[in-house]
């Protein structure tokens, strides 16, 4: 029967037809028909069990275990790969926990702000988080919890159509996708090009996605997964589902797409630096002394980058959302959109809003509902960073308990 060992087990270095090997370690080559010196010197034991070793002439099997002597390598190397996997975990949670906020949990409050934009007719302007929790428990007794998560497929669609183009744009264009941290006016004018780009191809998607999100479930049925594809290009050819006269067209809505993505973008950017070099400011210097902890390094590392996200999110959304409401009147008009009455929790509304564009809309809505008009809705910014915030602080909770088991 042939010894079972490894591939790369090289024993005394006997190994192919010529001996070189030796005589690059140091060690004369010797006849491979020495059985009894190779039968006391040639340890065969595998080296993936723990302890083992490719011993060489006049070399020992380490011990320890008894004196108080430090164990092989190979046990180290295991605890080193547990940390990094540890690592690893540690990092996968808190992103993943931010992902899920931001993504699945944020979802409702979107439906009910993007409803309460739009709807011209709505008395009630919920303003207050307490107003906007029970207008979502209306929606769900009356329509079931599905209802406060329609057109979440799209908006994934509408992240990845903006993330794909940016990245063929990038490798097609000069233009930069990231900005160096010297300041370069000529780069930076290239990656807000590079952006406003990117929203410019989005904005006949994005317009489908919103339909999606603010229309009734009452009396629609649930939309397909590639509705919003095909919506989107149908608002581009002007195919698809038939539209009123008021609709505008495609380049109309363009500029405030454009505007409100280069804005936000710009203003998140800018906020997220600051809240990171205030916070790594503040932050205690790490003692080299002290005894690692991967859960705490790695909370110390990722958290303030949450953070950062926080802040600049939910600064930008403040700051544009006049804008916002604005922008998404201009691209639910003339789509004969029905949405839930927003005053009540039941029953439904049109939109038959008849804006000439921009200037026009900002207009209508500060001499018809005045300048609160601009901020319908906003309760709903209020609940979604609330609950963005108590994720935040849980999952901080929890890796602080974890680093304090496992120093």
């Amino acid at each position: 029967m042939q010894p079972r060992r490894p591939e790369g087990f090289d024993g005394l270095g006997y190994r192919g037809a010529a001996y070189g090997a030796d005589y690059q370690l140091g060690f004369p080559a010797r006849s491979l028909s020495s059985s009894g010196d190779l039968s006391q010197h040639w340890v065969t034991t595998p080296p993936d069990i723990p302890g083992s070793r490719n011993l060489h002439w006049g070399d020992k099997t380490p011990v320890y275990g008894g004196d108080g002597s430090l164990p092989p390598a190979g046990l180290g190397e295991e605890s080193s790969g547990g940390r990094e996997q540890l690592n690893r975990f540690a990092g996968f949670g808190i992103g993943l926990a931010s992902l899920f906020t931001e993504n699945v949990l944020a979802h409702p409050c979107i439906v009910l702000r993007r409803q309460c934009q739009v709807n011209y007719h709505a008395r009630n302007y919920q303003l207050s988080p307490f107003s906007i929790v029970n207008i979502m428990y209306n929606f769900t007794k009356t329509q079931g919890p599905r209802a406060l998560w329609k057109g979440m497929g799209s908006t994934f669609i509408v992240q990845g159509i903006t993330l794909g183009t940016e990245g063929i744009i990038s490798e097609c264009t000069p233009l930069p996708r990231e900005v160096t941290h010297k300041f370069n006016p000529k780069h930076i004018a290239g990656h807000l090009l590079l952006k406003g780009l990117v929203y410019a191809i989005a904005t006949p998607f994005y317009s489908a996605s919103l339909i999606e999100t603010v229309q009734s479930e009452i009396i629609h049925d649930n939309p397909g997964i590639l509705d919003c594809l095909k919506e989107g290009i149908g608002r581009i050819v002007g195919l698809g589902v038939p539209h009123s006269k008021r609709l505008l067209p495609i380049l109309v809505i363009t500029f405030p797409t454009v505007l409100h993505g280069v804005l936000h973008y710009i203003i998140s950017s800018v906020v997220q630096k600051c809240v990171l070099f205030i916070i790594k400011k503040k932050a205690p210097p790490r003692d080299s002394t002290d005894r690692p902890n991967i859960v705490q390094n790695t909370l110390d590392d990722y958290f303030p980058e949450l953070i950062a996200n926080f802040a600049a999110s939910l600064c930008a959304d403040v700051m544009l959302y006049p804008l916002e409401t604005v922008l998404h009147r201009l691209h639910i008009q003339g789509t004969r959109t029905i949405i839930d009455n927003t005053d009540l929790g039941h029953e439904v509304v049109p939109i038959n809003t008849q804006y000439e564009g921009m200037r026009d809309c900002m207009n209508s809505i500060n001499r018809e509902e005045g300048i609160l008009g601009f901020y319908k809705g906003f309760g709903a910014v209020v609940v979604q960073y609330t609950l963005h915030m108590a994720v935040l602080q849980i999952t901080k909770i929890i890796y602080t308990s974890l680093s304090r088991n496992t120093s």
